[in-house]
């Protein structure tokens, strides 16, 4: 009697390879699915006055798509209107702004939510000039590293002695790796440290941890001085890893800064939740990671992004 061929044993061989080439197709095609800015905005912008499309044209134009599809209804909040509009004074009124326009939402094109594994939370964007390029912490190529991220260097070199500081203060390559780079205010009047807060800006950054601590699991959050630990509290940490410590300023580094070891911490905690870990490494002169896709249609929308994506 001829007995029934049994399907392949979860065990197998065969089975393992299927699953292995089918985790592929979802990671790829989760990518390939992904909705482009285009039709972001084209979905969402239909009903909306062109009075609130001229307001929002920044967010329109230069926010990556799947942020601007979490946080579409975020930006047509009376608070956020009335932040752009005070934006528009500013404008109005000759105040120079850091960062550029093009460059405010930055921090959404290098690291859209689904690649993001880390959170570092800034406070204010540096406000002298060239500094600014809406990344927390990171100056552009051929500016001077500020002493905060000097010390920044110093502690993850105690911590991973294999660290090569960089003569740079360009931290793109740790965004395009997972790292969320997000002040708390996202722009400053020039010279004027604090200008823009309490304008609106820390609830609409709220809202970005937000969405990331009640729609993400396994991400890690450090917290660097009082402002960010308070800005953190509403992290669940049985759903994430945060790490809180002193501020890295001159002022309070030395107070347990440079033995925080938040990065290995950082690394052990993904590895030991299935996750690739974060190449700190990366930031070494002629070395450049991809470009993610979302970035390269970026730049395609706003030529004026191109020197700061770059890290050449």
């Amino acid at each position: 009697m001829l007995k029934r061929k049994d399907a392949p044993d979860d065990n197998s061989q065969d089975s393992k390879k299927q699953k292995t080439i089918t985790s592929k197709q979802v990671f790829l095609t989760s990518w390939i699915k992904q909705p482009s800015t285009g039709e972001v905005v084209t979905k969402a912008t239909g009903k909306m006055s062109e009075e609130m499309k001229k307001l929002l044209r920044i967010e329109l134009e230069t926010m990556d798509g799947e942020w601007l599809k979490v946080l579409m209804n975020e930006i047509q909040k009376p608070y956020f209107v009335e932040l752009k509009k005070f934006l528009d004074t500013e404008k109005s009124n000759n105040k120079k702004i850091f960062p550029p326009e093009s460059q405010i939402y930055s921090w959404s094109r290098f690291t859209p939510p689904s690649t993001v594994k880390v959170v570092i939370l800034g406070q204010d964007p540096y406000h002298n000039d060239g500094q600014a390029h809406g990344l927390c912490f990171s100056v552009p190529h051929n500016v001077p590293p500020p002493p905060s991220l000097i010390n920044i260097y110093k502690g993850l070199k105690n911590d991973i002695p294999t660290f090569q500081t960089p003569k740079h203060g360009y931290l793109a390559n740790w965004s395009k790796s997972g790292v969320l780079l997000l002040n708390t205010s996202l722009t400053v009047r020039a010279h004027e440290p604090a200008s823009h807060s309490g304008k609106g800006w820390e609830k609409f950054t709220d809202a970005v941890i937000q969405y990331l601590n009640e729609k993400k699991t396994g991400l890690v959050f450090m917290l660097w001085g009082s402002h960010a630990i308070k800005k953190g509290k509403v992290i669940n940490k049985t759903r994430h890893l945060v790490l809180e410590a002193v501020h890295p300023s001159p002022l309070s580094a030395q107070r347990g800064f440079f033995d925080c070891r938040h990065w290995s911490k950082a690394n052990k905690y993904l590895k030991d939740h299935g996750r690739e870990e974060i190449e700190w490494n990366c930031l070494v002169e002629n070395k450049d990671l991809p470009t993610p896709s979302n970035v390269t249609s970026a730049i395609q929308r706003d030529s004026t992004n191109v020197v700061e994506v770059c890290d050449k």
